[in-house]
């Protein structure tokens, strides 16, 4: 370090000095050696290692190494030289340089090792003098010196890109007209890319707690951000020059880090799986009243059965790229069906309250089921088509066969979620409050405490049959939230089989049936007298009709 100080102070005082291109290389060179970034760099290109890690004396060799090269490559600038285009080579660093004239014709851009930076020199040589100079460097090695690690997030992090400087040297007003955009090549190809954050170096003065006086070093995002993003590069636009780098961050991934969380998972999902059969089995096979309508309950409790079906056992056909992406295909469809059918169970409902709110006779529930199938299956196929159109390598993946997140591809299953999700709380809370008055209507047994729990619980689970919990996916930074996520979710089925199927008489009956029960059989009065949803309205409805049929 005091090499490196002692290099960093002679060349502080001389600001104005020029250099030839063979000292600065040389000069550049030897700190890079002495800073230890030579010695790293050449094992990393044997070894093919991306450095993460954060230097051993918290970044201090790493910023005096960036000041270094800052000071010597504006060296390299001649103000008496005009315009001038120059690139340097070498094994460790790569620079390029261009001055140019507020009339010139020229374009602002400059390369060094796969990298790019795109600058309106000519609107900054017009605020100095009719000149301007631009110096662009790429020196190999320094992440690891400056690791990913020194940004400040609870996410996993990588450094993606080399660390890149640009600066404005000799030229006195170096405020930026508009911002300066840099495309950033990858280390590697990305086939599932985390959050791109486009950071520049830190480093300033502060107090420590202690009174002393300190520096805090570190990767900053402030002024910069995210253009464009693939698996090949990225482009960030910065409202500044300094010392820049890309960083990928990436969540804790639950297999890895919560063992016990996938096993919550797996274990609800074969649970919830289990109930969905048990519904599905009761909706094709027992004999209903002819008002209710189980279509959306049917084929919901079928996408959502065939969905989680497939991404429990998604273990078994990740190897196999074609398999994978068209399994990820189907539980595109699958997934995006399942919330429309949500939509339509929430309608469905909403449209027989309003009847019963209007004292009308209920022939039978909701829509007709050439309009359910049409919305229930015609819009996902319509989504999926599209999808698959437009990017055909979008499905698939390494760690889950499911949509590539790449250039905004996942928002054609998030588009419709989040629409389904609104539609779907603004139902369930416009029909909880139509209820009101035809509840309060029902006769005093109805309201007795007993039967009060159980429109309560019937409403909670109504809640969650219609995807309404699903809302939790937006606060998974906790890990209370991802419980309530994975035990809600995935016990659908559950609630659906109970309210629908469980609670219902004449269902109850045809169980006692199949299993060669006589009616007299043991069952708890509380279920023998508990009603399902429809028969709760339908008895409801009967009573506000005789009610409004009386003579007054």
């Amino acid at each position: 370090m005091y090499f490196l100080n002692q290099m960093n102070q002679q060349l502080m005082e001389n600001p104005d000095i020029v250099l030839p291109a063979g000292s600065v290389t040389n000069s550049l060179s030897t700190a890079l050696k002495v800073s230890g970034v030579g010695s790293i760099s050449a094992q990393q290109a044997s070894t093919g290692q991306v450095w993460s890690g954060p230097g051993k004396d918290g970044g201090e060799s790493g910023s005096v190494v960036l000041k270094i090269s800052e000071l010597l490559v504006n060296a390299l600038v001649d103000p008496s030289q005009g315009r001038v285009n120059k690139t340097i080579h070498t094994p460790e660093l790569d620079i390029s340089l261009q001055v140019i004239e507020a009339n010139s014709t020229d374009t602002s851009s400059l390369s060094a090792r796969g990298n790019t930076m795109d600058i309106n020199l000519k609107a900054l040589a017009r605020n100095n003098n009719g000149t301007a100079s631009a110096v662009f460097l790429t020196v190999s090695g320094m992440e690891s010196l400056l690791g990913a690690s020194f940004l400040q997030t609870e996410n996993h992090t990588e450094m993606l890109s080399d660390v890149i400087t640009a600066t404005l040297p000799k030229i006195n007003h170096t405020q930026l007209s508009e911002p300066v955009n840099f495309t950033m090549s990858h280390k590697r190809r990305l086939a599932e890319p985390g959050l791109m954050t486009c950071v520049y170096w830190e480093d300033r003065g502060m107090e420590s707690e202690n009174g002393t006086g300190g520096k805090e070093r570190h990767w900053s995002v402030n002024g910069c951000w995210v253009v464009f993003s693939d698996e090949n590069y990225t482009v960030c636009s910065c409202s500044h020059l300094s010392t820049f780098a890309l960083i990928m961050q990436t969540g804790e991934t639950v297999s890895e880090d919560n063992p016990f969380l996938e096993w919550v998972n797996r274990v609800c999902v074969i649970v919830g799986l289990v109930f969905f059969a048990l519904a599905i089995l009761t909706f094709l096979l027992c004999s209903w009243n002819p008002k209710i309508n189980n279509t959306a309950r049917l084929h919901l409790c079928l996408c959502l059965f065939l969905s989680h079906l497939l991404l429990l056992l998604d273990y078994t056909y990740l190897t196999h790229k074609l398999v994978c992406s068209i399994m990820a295909g189907l539980l595109h469809f699958l997934v995006v069906a399942s919330f429309l059918w949500m939509l339509l169970e929430a309608l469905q409902l909403y449209l027989l309250v309003q009847r019963l709110s209007r004292i009308q006779i209920i022939q039978r529930e909701g829509l007709q089921k050439k309009y359910l199938f049409l919305i229930g299956y015609g819009i996902p196929l319509v989504i999926v088509g599209v999808s698959a159109a437009v990017k055909r390598d979008g499905y698939g993946g390494s760690k889950v066969c499911w949509l590539k997140p790449e250039q905004y591809f996942t928002w054609a299953v998030l588009g419709p979620v989040c629409t389904v999700l609104a539609l779907n709380w603004i139902l369930f809370c416009v029909t909880i409050w139509s209820l009101r008055p035809t509840l309060a209507n029902m006769k005093s047994d109805v309201s007795q405490s007993k039967d009060t729990r159980l429109i309560i619980f019937k409403i909670l689970a109504q809640f969650v049959i219609l995807g309404c919990t699903w809302v939790l996916g937006l606060f998974q930074s906790t890990m209370v939230f991802k419980y309530l996520f994975i035990v809600l979710n995935s016990q659908q089925g559950t609630f659906l089989y109970i309210v629908h199927c469980l609670f219902n008489k004449e269902v109850r009956d045809e169980y006692r049936k199949w299993l060669g029960c006589s009616s007299s059989s043991s069952t708890p009065d509380s279920m023998k007298e508990a009603p399902s949803v429809s028969e709760d309205l339908d008895k409801a409805g009967e009573e506000r009709q005789n009610k409004g049929s009386r003579p007054g």
